[in-house]
Parts: C-alpha cells; structure tokens; sequence
C-alpha cells in the first residue's frame, strides 16, 4: 500500500496523532477523567461486594471505551479538520489509507492506555482482582475498541464541529447507560428494556467483558456476541469512511442514508439476536442469604444478648408511629436490592439510631422489627437475619439517614457490630427463642 520510503512519514503521522490527542482538553477529560469518576460511582454503589467490582468491571471497561472512542476520537478529528489539519495531510506523500488506520490505531493504544489506568485504579484503590483470562481479556477489548472506533468515525463525519460531537455522541452513550446494560446492571431492568439493549453495542460488549474478568470459560461462547460487535462497528466504519470530509463544511446530504445503513445494522443483529434466543431475561443472582441453611440457623445463640431496657440495641414495647413509621415504609434504601439486603439496610437502620442514641431508638428498634416480620416472607427473613449475624460484613449497610432525621454517621464498622446484635434479637423472637 506504501513504499517503505515512505513508512518514516506514517511513523510520524502515528506519533503526531497521539501528540495531538494529548494536546487536547476535551480529548483527555473524555478519555481519562470521565471513566475514573464513573469508576468512583460505581465503587461507591457496590463497594461491598466480594470481590469488589469484580461484577462490574465489564460495565466500567465498557464505559472507558466509550469515551475513548465514541468521545475522544472525534473530537480529536473534527477539531483538527476545523484547523485545516487533515486539508495539509492530503498533501503528504503517503496515501489515505494510511493516514486513517495511523490515527486510528493511535486512539487504539490511548484507549488501551486509559483501560489500563482504570483496572489498576481498581486493583489499588478497591482490591478489585485481575481479569481471570488475560489473553481473551485483550481479544475482547479488540473487538469492542474496533465496534465503538468504527462508530466514533461515523460521529466524526457527521458533526460540523466539536459541540455537534458531543451532542451526536450522547445520543449514543446516554440510551447504552440508561437501558443498555452499560450505566445499569441488566439485572436490574425491566424485561422490555433488556430486550432493547440488545439491539444496542453496549450490551455484547459488557457481556464479553464479563467472561473475561469472572466468567470460568473466557470467550468460549461468545461468538455471537463477538459477530454482533464485529457486525455494528463495520458497518459504521463504512458509512464513516464514505462520508468523511477533510475540510470544514456540513455533511452531505446522503449522510442519513449512511446513517439508516448503519442503524439498519443495529436493527438486524438485534433480530437475529431476539430470533435465535441470545436474549435471555436477565435476573439478579440470588444473595448469600438465600444459601443459608436451617443447621445454621439453629446454631446461633440468644442467651447472651443486652436487655431490650439497656443502652445497646434498645427495643421499645410498642413501635414508633406516625411520620416517621410513614417515612420509613417509603424509604428509598429500602426499595432497591433483593430481600436479603433490604432486610440488612433495615437492621442497619435501627443500629445507627442506636450508635447515635437518638431518643426514638428503642422505638426505631421495634419498628424496623414490625417491618421486617410485617413485610417479608417469614422463612426469608430468618435466612436474612441469620445472614447478618454470620456474615457482618457482607453486603451493604446505611450509616445515615437524613431523610428519617438521622443525621449523625456512626463509624460502618461500628453499625456492623451493632446490626448483628439487632438481627440476633428480631430472628430469636422470629424463632420463639426470645419472648416478648
């Protein structure tokens, strides 16, 4: 394709076109910063799995990709095309080709580069483990690198300048956070929703991701997925490549029939996808608490508890009402998670306005107690309580709630210890074992 006098020229067209990237604001808060802070969100919601983030890691890679690709490299071309960068290019002795696949495998290794600083900023910051299948790992990003440049390339060719590309680009990232499985867990979201990311990138990409960091068999299956992304990013590589210009100016007029080709894509891997059954409802996995067995929840003793008239985990005879018993069933930590976790939040709930000594909290205790005997199955409830007095530290607990008046933040460790005390009281009156 070149002559080799002119592989020097391509070689520095390459160094260049990562010199620029860095060179450019926008460029590097989509590249870097955006995929650190969702990495900080994402840490900050599932902080308490184990291992950390290991679930969520394929959402945050994802992510990392998306900004690099569908972000960073068009506002990387549509700004130097506004300066009259790529008209000067055409002038150089080396052909078009060549020019194109240097600039996009620049953006191949910065986008390699910003996923490596975010799985080591997980390792380091959150213990997050290493992908178990390193070598399919880098298989992967491949393919969802080269489907999201291929759609970055379209975004380019389209905008007229740099604000159209953020506006062109959030049409893209905004529907994959929401409702395609990359912001949100599929498991999470209504059937029609996750139904509708399959016909959206995000979705194959997070999915192949996933295998590579905790699936047991790496990418073996997931040949669809890899079609599906193989399929989309070719066909807006090709509408991206016909219709770019080198100088400023608006986008043809044939450019929405290369968009409708390009969607028409999304269309078709979708169908097939929903046709051949690659659709499957996804639901949530049950929690450790589901697993806890009736040999274990015999074993656990109640002679040893504090007095319910005592200043550790105090329960009043009767409960508090009114507002706050209004309040708390409306409570918004207690309508996310499964029963198990719910529970959790409750028991955590009373254990802060303990550790506080708030002068509702012999009330509170009792409260949260009703709640939990009122609302929930009772077998899920015993397996739910005796889980917070096994495991203390798994899950996820509240150590505030300023919206019941709880204002004050006890130490979590702390609410921990004391939830453990709360849940063995709720489960021996559950059991029998402690009389009212």
């Amino acid at each position: 394709m070149t002559a080799p006098g002119s592989l020097g020229g391509w070689l520095r067209h390459f160094l260049l076109a990562i010199e620029l990237n860095f060179r450019n604001p926008q460029a590097i808060v989509y590249g870097y910063l955006v995929p650190v802070i969702f990495l900080l969100a994402f840490a900050s919601i599932f902080r308490a799995d184990s291992p950390p983030l290991a679930a969520q890691m394929g959402q945050v890679v994802t992510i990392t990709i998306l900004g690099g690709a569908c972000f960073g490299l068009p506002t990387a071309l549509v700004a130097e095309r506004e300066q009259g960068v790529w008209r000067r290019y055409r002038l150089l002795p080396i052909r078009i080709p060549w020019l194109m696949f240097s600039a996009m495998l620049a953006r191949v290794l910065i986008v390699a580069s910003s996923v490596l600083v975010e799985i080591a900023l997980a390792r380091a910051l959150f213990g997050t483990p290493l992908p178990l299948h390193p070598g399919s790992a880098a298989v992967a990003f491949v393919f969802v690198t080269a489907a999201f440049l291929g759609i970055g390339l379209l975004i380019a060719a389209l905008a007229d300048n740099v604000p159209a590309v953020q506006a062109l680009g959030q049409c893209i990232f905004l529907p994959m956070i929401l409702i395609g499985g990359v912001g949100v867990p599929l498991s999470v979201l209504p059937v029609w929703a996750q139904r509708a990311a399959g016909f959206m990138p995000g979705r194959y990409s997070v999915e192949v991701l996933d295998a590579c960091f905790q699936g047991p068999r790496g990418l073996s299956g997931a040949g669809f997925r890899l079609a599906a992304l193989v399929v989309i990013g070719l066909a807006a590589g090709i509408a991206g490549t016909k219709l770019f210009r080198w100088e400023p100016g608006r986008a043809p007029s044939s450019s929405r029939w290369w968009v409708a080709a390009s969607l028409a894509a999304w269309a078709v891997v979708g169908g097939i996808a929903w046709a051949s059954g690659h659709l499957p409802a996804v639901v949530a996995e049950p929690g450790a608490w589901a697993d806890i067995a009736a040999a274990q929840i015999a074993a656990i003793r109640f002679d040893d508890l504090p007095a319910d008239d005592g200043i550790v985990a105090a329960m009043a005879p009767a409960a508090l009402d009114g507002e706050f018993a209004r309040k708390l069933a409306g409570w918004p930590p207690a309508k996310t998670g499964d029963s198990g976790q719910v529970i959790r939040k409750l028991v955590s709930l009373a254990a802060v306005a303990d550790l506080c000594a708030d002068p509702r909290e012999a009330q509170i205790g009792r409260l949260v107690f009703q709640q939990i005997g009122g609302k929930f199955d009772p077998a899920a409830a015993r397996r739910a309580l005796a889980w917070i007095v096994l495991a203390p530290d798994d899950g996820q607990v509240v150590t505030r709630a300023p919206e019941l008046g709880l204002y004050r933040h006890p130490p979590e460790r702390l609410v921990r210890q004391r939830s453990a005390i709360y849940a063995r009281k709720y489960l021996g009156r559950l059991l029998g074992k402690i009389p009212e």
